[in-house]
């Protein structure tokens, strides 16, 4: 499908499966908590369970979240864009839709992606994903590898090839000291290394 299919059913609410710079996700309309509801139940995900909020770029982050200032807004600035996602303070508890169990954090995402992925992203400015697989199931590295129930739950999907297939590393920077909770494309070592001075 075209960059055009996918743009639109994203901002009417609808569900796409879209390619970023790991893995194959399941987006939706950030600002809609109904379109975000929809990617839930498409994968019977735990609503306790947080997803992320993914940026054109560090201007439309800090768009999206103006209280990433201070701490926070250096660490986002050291490491994004770049294939981590972030756990960061969300002391104005938005996107309560997003946040599952942890209103007072969110998790956040600029990937670096190109083509396609990018045309997409620049235009809708940000979107929620999650990866387009079936609940404990593998990451997908090509469209094919998506479940059917995930396709059939999308109303637009944007092929891009064989991805990296290893989805992004989450780190956790909402306590005294960072925690990496899931190791993954980008070596989290190295992240912690470039934010030291920072935290």
């Amino acid at each position: 499908m075209s960059v055009d299919a996918v743009v639109g059913a994203i901002r009417s609410g609808r569900l796409a499966v879209v390619p970023t710079d790991t893995v194959y996700g399941l987006a939706a309309n950030a600002y809609l908590e109904r379109s975000v509801e929809r990617l839930y139940r498409a994968k019977e995900r735990d609503r306790l369970q947080p997803t992320a909020l993914v940026a054109c770029d560090l201007t439309m982050l800090f768009e999206c979240v103006p209280e990433l200032r201070g701490r926070a807004g250096k660490i986002a600035s050291a490491l994004l864009p770049g294939s981590y996602t972030l756990v960061l303070p969300n002391p104005g508890r938005r996107y309560r839709w997003l946040t599952g169990s942890t209103p007072d954090a969110i998790g956040v995402r600029v990937p670096d992606v190109n083509g396609p992925a990018q045309d997409v992203l620049q235009r809708l400015g940000a979107f929620a994903a999650s990866s387009a697989n079936a609940r404990g199931g593998p990451d997908p590295r090509t469209l094919d590898e998506v479940p059917e129930e995930i396709r059939a739950a999308a109303d637009a999907v944007l092929d891009a090839g064989p991805l990296a297939g290893t989805p992004s590393t989450v780190l956790d920077f909402t306590g005294a000291e960072p925690r990496v909770l899931r190791e993954g494309a980008a070596p989290a070592a190295e992240a912690l290394r470039l934010v030291a001075p920072l935290i």
